[in-house]
């Protein structure tokens, strides 16, 4: 109310001394002084423009230290905030807003907190036999707040829960210290640096769900981790110490059952990442690695080391281990892996190889080393001519119809496949209701509105080998799905 009243009374004042100034230049005191109505036109158009400039300054004041509200566009939105120089170009605290999400930022940008969002809504119509076929559904798929920021220049944090699905979970809880770009110290819950589908974060991925070469590789874990980016980006590379995990596992708990840990690594290079060959430019190509030693046992019921079960696209298991199977031994993984991005072309693949020594205690303990094995390979063209990335597309021209705009168009198509060692079925599984391999085929549509709201449509078919006895269900017979999705993400 105060600052409203001294307002009003500087109001006053400065058109006081416009409308005195305005009478003394208009009647001047002497007739030989007299203007002619050209100049005066002139005086009252020049007075016009100080009034307005008066009111400007009265009514939209600027703080000595300059403007406290900065409205714009982010750079590409990351997991952790954009990293900044001791030397800042901001001098005051500012928010920004834009479709990459909202942040806060301090004098300097030492303090940096940022707000993102994930939400995708998804169906599941299955083709195959009401007998044995999954159910047809909406499901939230997933739906996450994310919070990442950074604290005195040099630390950063993310925090992501997620209210997808039937269960509340925290699927990232990290800090990093970022020493320099080359050398970093992240530790908490995060994704290992193992499989190169796997690390693409959900909402750039080509389909609905990842493909069968996933199964056999670690999804989230806790431990420490260091990593950094050599050259500018040409050389990454990620070391850390884990819990470790089972395959096709994308939660852990809080504690461990064991005292054995996992030691998962990958370096990847983009040797021509700062060369003038555009053509080459998206080429990068890497190798990643997991060591674990297994104690685990069926004793009350704890399978330690032992995965759930391999799942399809349609997210049905076809792969399951006997109840008294766990891992035992040394259990390895080994991915090389790929990707190529050239303007509107996308491709990736990798192959994954995971040792796993399990034992059988049952009325005898029998033990064995099983082999098995994956691929996939990916890619995409978008329709519309926009530039394809890791990191999804970014429509030339956003969604408006009414100024004939509809966005970016791309198609997607892959294969994957997943073998299972057939040793696995002389006293670990049975033959009779889980299948020995699967071979997936897909294809699908997704549409970019905008670089916020996605949809995707897409048909997959999943065939296996084995698992054809009486009690067999998924593995029965053929897998058809059609997916949709709606994704909104900031």
């Amino acid at each position: 109310m105060k600052l409203i009243a001294q307002n009003s009374s500087i109001r006053v004042f400065f058109r006081t001394i416009i409308v005195l100034a305005a009478f003394i230049h208009a009647f001047p005191l002497r007739a030989a002084d007299a203007p002619t109505t050209e100049e005066l036109l002139q005086r009252i158009k020049s007075l016009e423009q100080e009034v307005k400039e008066l009111r400007d300054k009265v009514e939209h004041p600027t703080a000595p230290s300059g403007p406290a509200l900065s409205i714009s566009q982010p750079q590409q939105q990351q997991n952790l905030p954009q990293q900044t120089s001791g030397s800042a170009t901001n001098s005051t605290p500012a928010f920004t807003a834009g479709p990459n999400g909202f942040s806060f930022q301090s004098e300097e940008s030492n303090f940096v907190i940022a707000m993102h969002g994930l939400v995708q809504t998804d169906s599941r119509t299955f083709f195959t036999d009401d007998k044995v076929k999954g159910n047809d559904t909406f499901l939230l798929r997933r739906a996450r707040p994310i919070i990442s920021g950074t604290v005195y220049k040099d630390f950063d944090f993310l925090f992501t829960p997620d209210f997808g699905g039937n269960t509340v979970q925290i699927v990232d809880a990290l800090a990093n210290y970022r020493l320099e770009p080359e050398l970093q110290l992240q530790v908490g819950k995060m994704k290992p640096p193992v499989g190169l589908e796997a690390l693409q974060p959900e909402q750039y991925t080509f389909f609905n769900e990842r493909t069968l070469a996933t199964d056999l590789l670690p999804y989230r874990d806790i431990g420490v981790e260091l990593h950094g980016d050599l050259f500018g980006g040409v050389i990454s590379y990620a070391t850390g110490i884990f819990n470790g995990v089972a395959d096709n596992v994308t939660t852990t708990t809080n504690s461990d059952f064991d005292n054995n840990k996992g030691f998962d690594g990958r370096v990847f290079f983009q040797p021509f990442k700062k060369t003038s060959i555009a053509a080459l430019q998206g080429f990068g190509v890497g190798v990643a690695g997991t060591y674990q030693l297994d104690s685990g046992s069926t004793n009350n019921n704890t399978t330690t080391g032992l995965t759930q079960g391999f799942v399809t696209e349609g997210q049905q298991k076809f792969f399951t281990y006997s109840n008294s199977v766990a891992s035992t031994g040394v259990h390895t993984r080994i991915t090389p892996q790929g990707y190529y991005y050239w303007g509107p072309f996308g491709l990736m693949g990798e192959y994954v190889a995971n040792s796993d020594h399990v034992s059988n205690f049952a009325k005898k303990i029998t033990s064995a080393n099983l082999e098995n094995t994956a691929w996939e390979i990916s890619g995409g063209y978008v329709l519309t001519g926009e530039k394809d990335s890791y990191n999804g597309v970014t429509p030339r021209h956003p969604f408006s119809p009414f100024n004939g705009q509809w966005g970016a168009l791309q198609l997607v198509a892959r294969y994957s496949e997943l073998d299972v060692d057939k040793k696995a079925f002389k006293g670990f599984a049975d033959s009779g209701t889980s299948a020995s391999e699967a071979g997936a085929w897909a294809i699908g549509l997704n549409w970019y509105l905008n670089s916020n709201i996605r949809v995707n449509t897409s048909f997959s078919r999943t065939t296996f080998e084995g698992g054809n006895g009486a009690k067999a269900t998924v593995t029965k017979q053929p897998e058809e799905v059609l997916f949709t999705r709606l994704q909104l993400s900031f």
